[in-house]
């Protein structure tokens, strides 16, 4: 019975850790009760020997919405590709992943080839064309390489034999040890964009902070600039009442604490999110960095200050940095 079977009637995932005697969490579940973020990039290898032989397991993975797993690997372990493919998509749960098996053996060549050249047949066609070049009268070919491979039947192939318990079972250490290998190169990765969220979160609340003083300015000035257009227009005896009336209607339009708040408890979140010891973040942090840029773009259009206005810029170009980083995180 192949061995990928036991972990079928266990119940559990292909590979999946087994919980210990005393209770304590192994493996993927011990990682994950105290992470943080990790990155959806990451690269893993792991050499498994069974006999004569070494299987080799190789993973790569990138960025991506959701799971896409390209499996290259021989033909002797076709039969396990379901149960390979289940674990690695446990694993690993999101992003481009490239997975390729191989086999050599201990001496260092490479596992002997299904397809052979069949060496009777050649000849036989080798001297079919001497005869006919006799007979009509032409040269024989130049290149009898390039012209005997070329009969359909030149190259015999043979169907290869199928994994033995022992082979799966090197298949099976192979592609764990590869994917923890994978794991840990992802986790030192997401300890990296941790940093960065971090700094530039910080740099957009000192930007926020640097709004308040030119907040305070900005009010005088934009009753000062009316009262003066209107003293240009040379109008006639008007309600005063009413203009103040409608200038403070105007410039409560113009009023951005309710942004200023909404943007601080967003920038909260995502820290907050950021270090939550749960795994999938990425998306999340995705929607709050989508709700960030709408505070951001409501202070740019209602700020009606120069200075203001700069700092909004840069908070956008900030936002633009963590955005284009939150498409790697898991």
């Amino acid at each position: 019975m192949p061995i990928f079977c036991n972990f079928a009637a266990a119940g559990a995932p292909w590979g999946a850790p087994s919980p210990s005697p005393t209770g304590a969490k192994q493996g993927v579940g011990a990682e994950q009760s105290c992470i943080m973020l990790m990155s959806m990039t990451g690269f893993g290898k792991a050499i498994a020997e069974a006999g004569a032989k070494k299987i080799c397991v190789e993973i790569k993975s990138l960025n991506s919405k959701q799971m896409d797993l390209n499996v290259r690997m021989p033909y002797s372990f076709r039969e396990h590709e379901l149960q390979l493919r289940a674990f690695v998509g446990h694993a690993v749960e999101r992003g481009k992943v490239d997975l390729t098996v191989s086999v050599e053996s201990n001496a260092g060549t490479a596992d002997t080839p299904s397809a052979r050249l069949n060496v009777p047949a050649l000849e036989c066609y080798k001297q079919q064309i001497k005869e006919a070049a006799e007979t009509l009268g032409i040269g024989e070919p130049t290149d009898w390489y390039s012209v005997l491979l070329r009969f359909p039947d030149a190259i015999s192939t043979a169907t290869p034999e199928l994994a033995d318990d022992n082979e799966a079972a090197a298949l099976e250490k192979a592609t764990a040890d590869a994917v923890e290998a994978l794991r840990a190169h992802r986790r030192a990765e997401g300890l990296e964009l941790e940093k960065f969220f971090a700094s530039r979160i910080n740099d957009l609340s000192e930007l926020l902070r640097q709004i308040e003083p030119f907040e305070q300015e900005r009010v005088p000035k934009i009753r000062q600039r009316i009262e003066e257009n209107l003293g240009k227009l040379n109008l006639p005896d008007y309600d005063k009442g009413r203009l103040e009336q409608e200038m403070i209607f105007y410039i409560e339009k113009l009023d951005v604490n309710e942004e200023k708040q909404r943007l601080g408890k967003h920038l909260a979140y995502f820290i907050e999110t950021m270090e939550a010891p749960t795994p999938g973040q990425g998306k999340k942090l995705g929607f709050i960095a989508q709700e960030m840029g709408r505070e951001i773009n409501t202070l740019g259009s209602k700020s009606n200050h120069a200075e203001m206005q700069a700092i909004v810029v840069r908070m956008k170009d900030l936002l633009e940095q963590i955005k284009e980083q939150v498409l790697n995180v898991l």
